[in-house]
């Protein structure tokens, strides 16, 4: 009777533990634009023919993630779902949020395992899992480790496992512990605390060189395109140069990082995000210098503003806090050109799609190059022009009043002389005075914006409230102002550029009111106006 009721028991409990739904909850996280969003990775292990589904609006990538989960468990030694005749289910929750991408491979096999009690013990509502598995089990690096890690500290969870290429990267953010995992089967081993993975040290902010071509002291003459390069850099404000081909435009263009300061590290952050998100940090685990992008003119408006199918930040974003530079712009695409007025204006691009509507930083500083004509020498002092009136008026008409008017400093680069050429002098020196004097500048502005909100840092992200508000004149400067408004036709927008234009050439001489000759400089880099 005793063998009796124990064989009972036996039954009764096989019978419960296949009608009992074992069920696991794994946190994950899914990128749109820049920012991640949690996501729950829940498994459910039920009574059934064998079958495994991924729901939640999973992409082709995601759920081929069914095989590559598989083959990594049987090769980590543990029991794969397809040796299970039971009905597997996985949802990503919220189901609405379109789910892309191959992170969630380990955040599946950890809660396959959780769920079919083949790992007990540990606590998961305190761990983000990402990272794509490889079919023998070993982990390969993703894109946005940094913009998941700042989510998961933003969470409060505690950990961050994620694949070890990643970790350095992940690290950067403070207040979370990086755990970086090479193969499944190192953290099964560490979530069972049979051996531990050692956390990764935060990774130390250290402001890098900025990677410039040129060095501003390698240019010959060009004095008053100089100045206006440091008056550029000082306040962040957009430039555009007019000259003959050779009269080193793009040299100049090229010459202007090397005079912006380092980064901050939140400056750095911003960035890093960015290019994390687009997947650029394979290299490089985090970019501590200022970026220089030079799209060709042959790009298209998706790659230069950003987009496409699955969003992605485009050139003007990768540029964010740093040098945009178009090379020939009339030479780009009109609609691509227009495209930008908006970034210019707010420093962000607005990505609308039927499902969802993207935000992307875009606070670059555009440096543009043009010629003056199509065949480059209209207006030359030494070199006849060959092309009609009517061909110059369509060369330039090109570039729209309207995006013109949101370029704040035009200037034109006339021809270098044969002796300056053939002047073996360099000042070395030049380019760190030149340096000095914007990082001076800037650091005025940033005491001067101090807890603004929204945040800004330099007198070209100013909206037209804040500059009545910043901009204080000596006696002189007001009837100055008035006397050049009277003659010449401006714009409201483009008087506010001159505005914030004469309050960085004030900063650049550490004076706290805007006087008569800093209005005349800021003046006539509006050329266009001018004329």
């Amino acid at each position: 009777m005793k063998r009796w009721r124990e064989y009972v028991a036996s039954l009764m409990a096989r019978i419960d533990n296949l009608i009992m739904k074992n069920f696991s909850k794994i946190y994950s996280a899914e990128l749109e634009g820049i920012e991640a969003k949690p996501i729950e990775v829940e498994t459910d292990i039920n009574v059934g023919l064998h079958s495994f589904n991924i729901v939640g609006l999973a992409d082709k990538a995601l759920n081929e993630a069914k095989e590559r989960v598989n083959s990594a468990l049987k090769n980590s030694g543990v029991k794969p779902p397809n040796k299970e005749n039971r009905k597997i289910t996985v949802n990503l929750a919220p189901a609405d949020v379109k789910k892309t991408g191959s992170q969630y491979d380990l955040a599946i096999a950890v809660g396959y395992l959780l769920a079919s009690k083949q790992i007990r013990g540990f606590e998961s509502r305190d761990k983000v899992f990402i990272g794509e598995l490889s079919l023998e089990g070993a982990l390969r690096p993703v894109s946005g480790a940094l913009n998941i890690s700042r989510l998961a500290e933003k969470l409060n969870f505690k950990f961050l496992f994620l694949p070890k290429q990643n970790a350095l990267e992940a690290a950067v953010i403070k207040g979370i512990k990086i755990i970086p995992v090479s193969h499944l089967e190192e953290l099964i081993n560490h979530l069972e605390e049979r051996e531990l993975i050692a956390a990764q040290p935060v990774t130390e902010f250290e402001p890098g060189q900025n990677q410039a071509l040129v060095d501003i002291s390698e240019i010959k003459g060009q004095e008053s395109a100089k100045r206006a390069l440091l008056v550029a850099a000082s306040g962040g404000h957009h430039l555009l140069m007019t000259g003959p081909p050779g009269a080193g435009k793009t040299m100049m263009a090229q010459a202007l990082v090397s005079v912006l300061p380092p980064l901050s590290l939140e400056e750095a952050i911003e960035i890093s995000q960015i290019y994390s998100a687009a997947g650029l940090l394979k290299e490089n685990n985090f970019l501590n210098f200022r970026p220089f992008r030079s799209p060709h003119h042959s790009a298209s408006p998706v790659s230069v503003v950003g987009g496409g199918a699955i969003p992605k930040p485009g050139e003007i974003s990768l540029a964010h806090r740093g040098i945009l530079f178009l090379d020939e712009i009339p030479e780009f695409r009109r609609d691509l050109l227009e495209a930008l007025r908006q970034p210019l204006e707010s420093g962000q691009i607005c990505v609308s799609r039927a499902k969802t509507t993207l935000m992307f930083p875009a606070k670059f500083s555009l440096v543009a190059a043009m010629n003056p004509c199509p065949c480059g020498y209209f207006g030359d002092s030494e070199k006849e022009c060959r092309c009609t009136a009517n061909e110059v008026f369509r060369y330039q008409k090109k570039i729209s009043g309207p995006l013109l008017d949101r370029i704040d400093i035009q200037i034109e680069v006339p021809r270098v002389k044969i002796e300056q050429l053939r002047s073996k002098q360099r000042d070395t020196a030049v380019s760190e005075k030149i340096k000095n004097s914007v990082i001076k500048a800037r650091r005025i502005q940033t005491e001067r914006f101090r807890g603004s909100k929204p945040k800004i840092h330099l007198n070209s992200e100013t909206t037209s409230k804040q500059v009545d508000e910043m901009i204080i004149f000596d006696q002189n400067a007001e009837s100055f102002l008035k006397n050049i408004l009277e003659k010449s036709f401006v714009s409201a927008r483009g008087y506010y550029r001159i505005l914030k234009i004469a309050r960085t050439i004030a900063d650049l001489e550490e004076s706290e009111r805007v006087k008569a000759e800093h209005l005349a400089e800021a003046f006539q880099y509006r050329v266009r106006e001018k004329e």
